[in-house]
C-alpha cells in the first residue's frame, strides 16, 4: 500500500482523470438505478405493496387483472382449500375521473376491496371507506400533491357515479397512475365488463400461503382458473417488463464499460511502468508484492470514487422535480457501490498479468 499511495501523490493529474471517470460512470449507474426502482414502483407499488403471496385468476386471462372475472362464490371455495391461510377478492379497473367542483380529469386505477381484508389499504389521513356506504373512496396521496383533498367529489365519466374522497393512502399506483381504492359493491355498479357476467364478481382473488404448498392449492383450484406468483402478476403489468429490461440492460452495460475502461487505463499505466516494475523485482520485490500495490491502489482510487458519487447522486436528488419517480434505498446503494468495486478490481486483472510477466533483467536492459 505504500507504494500505491506514493505514487497517487506523485502522478496527481493522472489518477484524476482516471478518477473522474470512475466517479461518471458510478453516478450514472447510481442515477439509473434509482429512476429504474422509481418506475418500477411507479408502475406496480399496488400489487409490490399488497400482503399476497399468490393471485388466482381465470385461466385464460394471461395474467392480466383487467382481462379476469371471477364469481364471488369461487372466494369461499378458495378459502376452503386447507393450504390457503387467507384469501380476499380484488376487483380493478382504469377509469377517469372528473372533479366535480372543476373540469379537471385525472386517470386513476381503481381497486376494490373488503375495507377490514388483507388487501384495504393503510390510511394515513382521513378514514377508509365503508363496506356499506356506496360512493367512498381512498386515494394515493400523489393525488393531493396536485390539488385534490378530503371531501372533494370526483364522478365517473363512464357510468355518471359520483365518488368522495374520505382518506388518503400513500404509495399507491398501478401503471403510472394513482391507485384509488372503494368497496367491491362500488366497483361492480361502475364496471361496464361484468354485464354478461353477473354483477357478483371481481378481477382476481389474493391469497396468502406458503410457497410450498403451491402445487397443493394448484391442483385445488376450481376449474377454469389459474394460480400465479406476485412476481408473475407484476411482469404482465402493460410495459413494466419490458420498461425494467430496458434499465437493467443499460445497468449491465454500464458496468461492463467500467470494468474495460478500467482494464485499458491500468494496463497502459503498467506498460509505461515496465522498466521501473522490473528494477523493483531486480531489487526483490516479488510479483506478489507488486499486484499487492496495484490491487491496493485499484480499490483505493475506487472507494473513494464510489463514495463521492454516491454523495453526488444524494445531491442530484434535491434538484429533481418533484414528479420524477426516483427511488435509491440504502441496501441498492451498497450492493451497487460492491459490485462497482468488485468490477475495478476485476479490470485490474490484465494489468496483473503484465506485471508476472515482467523480466528484471530484460528491463534492466532497456534503461542501459
Amino acid at each position: 500500500m505504500f507504494l500505491a499511495i506514493r505514487e497517487l501523490k506523485h502522478s496527481k493529474l493522472r489518477y484524476l482523470l482516471i478518477g473522474l471517470i470512475m466517479i461518471l460512470v458510478a453516478l450514472l449507474v447510481f442515477i439509473i438505478s434509482g429512476l429504474a426502482n422509481g418506475l418500477s414502483s411507479d408502475n406496480a407499488s399496488s400489487i409490490q405493496n399488497m400482503k399476497a403471496d399468490y393471485f388466482v385468476m381465470e385461466h385464460d386471462s394471461k395474467n392480466k387483472l383487467n382481462r379476469s372475472i371471477i364469481s364471488m362464490e369461487k372466494l369461499d371455495e378458495i378459502r376452503a382449500i386447507s393450504d390457503v391461510k387467507a384469501a380476499e377478492g380484488l376487483g380493478q379497473m382504469m377509469i377517469t375521473l372528473n372533479k366535480v367542483s372543476s373540469s379537471e380529469k385525472t386517470d386513476v386505477t381503481i381497486f376494490a376491496t373488503d375495507a377490514s381484508g388483507i388487501l384495504a389499504p393503510k390510511v394515513i389521513e382521513g378514514t377508509s371507506y365503508d363496506n356499506k356506504k356506496q360512493g367512498e373512496v381512498v386515494a394515493d396521496r400523489s393525488l393531493k400533491e396536485v390539488g385534490y383533498k378530503l371531501g372533494d367529489s370526483l364522478k365517473d365519466d363512464l357510468s355518471g357515479k359520483v365518488f368522495t374522497i374520505v382518506g388518503f393512502t400513500e404509495k399507491q399506483s398501478y401503471s403510472h397512475t394513482p391507485t384509488v381504492y372503494m368497496n367491491v359493491k362500488g366497483w361492480q355498479e361502475i364496471n361496464p365488463g361484468l354485464r354478461n357476467h353477473g354483477k357478483d364478481s371481481i378481477s382476481t382473488i389474493a391469497v396468502q400461503m406458503d410457497s410450498k404448498a403451491e402445487v397443493n392449492v394448484r391442483e385445488s383450484l376450481p376449474v377454469g382458473l389459474t394460480l400465479i406468483s406476485k412476481e408473475e402478476s407484476l411482469q404482465s403489468i402493460p410495459g413494466y417488463k419490458e420498461e425494467q429490461g430496458t434499465l437493467t440492460m443499460m445497468i449491465a452495460f454500464l458496468f461492463v464499460i467500467a470494468a474495460f475502461v478500467l482494464a485499458v487505463f491500468f494496463y497502459v499505466i503498467t506498460l509505461q511502468k515496465t522498466n521501473q516494475f522490473g528494477v523493483l523485482k531486480a531489487l526483490g520485490a516479488n510479483t506478489g508484492y507488486l499486484a499487492k500495490s496495484i490491487v491496493g491502489q485499484v480499490m483505493l482510487l475506487a472507494v473513494t470514487c464510489i463514495a463521492i458519487s454516491v454523495a453526488l447522486t444524494y445531491g442530484v436528488t434535491l434538484i429533481m422535480p418533484e414528479g420524477m419517480p426516483f427511488e435509491l434505498s440504502a441496501d441498492l446503494v451498497i450492493k451497487y457501490s460492491v459490485l462497482l468495486l468488485a468490477v475495478s478490481v476485476l479490470g485490474s486483472l490484465l494489468s496483473l498479468y503484465r506485471v508476472a510477466k515482467i523480466d528484471a533483467i530484460e528491463a534492466i536492459g532497456r534503461l542501459s
